[in-house]
């Protein structure tokens, strides 16, 4: 007696053998095709899950030159801005029939490299990318631009002209609404914890705390800035050094609001009044600054318009490569707004 047939050798010829259809239809219903009634689809795929039918992705994907796979690189998955538009795209993604695979660099410009070559690799239709702090050399994701794989930078992204389409906030005037908001409230000693220059989100929001204190007419000090990793320890090392210094400030804004209740957390151990004696302005909006006591005042960066925004450019490059349209060789840039969230810190 010859042995069963495992599951995972089980085909469409063996799905149309058992259901008496044609193999066409078989594979019409299993690929969601439009003229096969709901009825026969619903019976396809319940024969193709008694059978434990998989699906040869690998064969379709040579077939067609299509994975209907994304790839998306970010720093790490837990920060709060990335966390909530990986989440949007993948949504979006999902209801337009494409996977996502989703890769953390952990910030490591060696990895980030590794990863670039990996997705490629792999296949994937498009690629997407926050970059790490260190990117300042971007190609290692030529192979992608040489091979017309439409590529999507958002947040961290080039800060020359890069053939690639870019969604970004407009960092500059959240660093100036932020230092405008408190120089309206009369502070004029105000520390400006940034990360490093190496990443365009850093540069744009410390012009923008630069751009409203002249505005003022507030001299620009520069032992009140801090340009350094945007970590809970580093700021409360540069709150240490500040008070060490006796410059007692009477605001600080952080370039994120993991550093902004760093800065929170030290004015209470210091028994330092807030708003009364210090005033904080984050930097996302991350959950967190509502909740806390006194709640933080941040900017608001919009992370689910961000990624509807990046599903969108990616569907719109990706149909123009199936339509076989020249693409354009400048940087594509999309700006999405900020804005001010008021709270209790202020």
């Amino acid at each position: 007696m010859p042995k069963e047939k495992k599951h995972q050798d089980n085909t469409i010829l063996d799905i149309a053998e058992a259901l008496k259809l044609s193999p066409a239809t078989i594979s019409r219903a299993l690929n969601n095709g439009t003229y096969v009634k709901a009825e026969t689809k619903k019976r396809v795929l319940d024969m193709a899950e008694k059978l434990g039918y998989r699906r040869n992705l690998m064969a379709s994907s040579l077939r067609s030159n299509k994975t209907h796979t994304i790839g998306l690189m970010v720093p790490r998955i837990s920060m709060f801005f990335h966390a909530e538009v990986i989440t949007t795209i993948q949504n979006q993604l999902h209801k337009l029939g494409y996977n996502l695979i989703i890769c953390q660099s952990n910030d490591s410009l060696q990895l980030e490299k590794e990863l670039a070559n990996i997705m490629f690799s792999s296949r994937v239709d498009a690629l997407i990318v926050a970059c790490t702090l260190q990117t300042e050399d971007f190609s290692h994701f030529d192979v992608f631009v040489n091979n017309n794989i439409p590529l999507v930078f958002y947040d961290r992204v080039p800060t020359k002209p890069y053939k690639a389409t870019i969604v970004k906030g407009d960092d500059f005037r959240g660093g100036y609404l932020a230092t405008q908001h408190l120089l309206e409230l009369g502070c004029k000693k105000i520390v400006h914890i940034s990360g490093p220059l190496t990443s365009n989100l850093y540069i744009d929001r410390s012009t923008g705390y630069k751009k409203a204190l002249a505005q003022y007419n507030v001299p620009i000090n520069e032992d009140l800035i801090f340009y350094q990793e945007l970590t809970h320890e580093n700021a409360r090392k540069a709150m240490e050094k500040i008070f060490e210094d006796d410059i007692k400030p009477d605001a600080v804004f952080t370039s994120n609001d993991t550093s902004a209740i760093a800065v929170l957390e030290f004015a209470r151990e210091h028994n330092i009044a807030v708003p009364e004696n210090l005033k904080i302005v984050g930097y996302s909006n991350d959950s967190r600054t509502e909740i806390i006591r006194p709640s933080i005042t941040t900017v608001e960066q919009f992370p689910t318009l961000v990624g509807n925004k990046i599903v969108a450019e990616l569907m719109k490059k990706l149909a123009e490569k199936t339509n076989e349209v020249e693409t354009t060789v400048q940087t594509e840039v999309t700006t999405i707004p900020v804005q001010l969230i008021r709270r209790m810190s202020t």
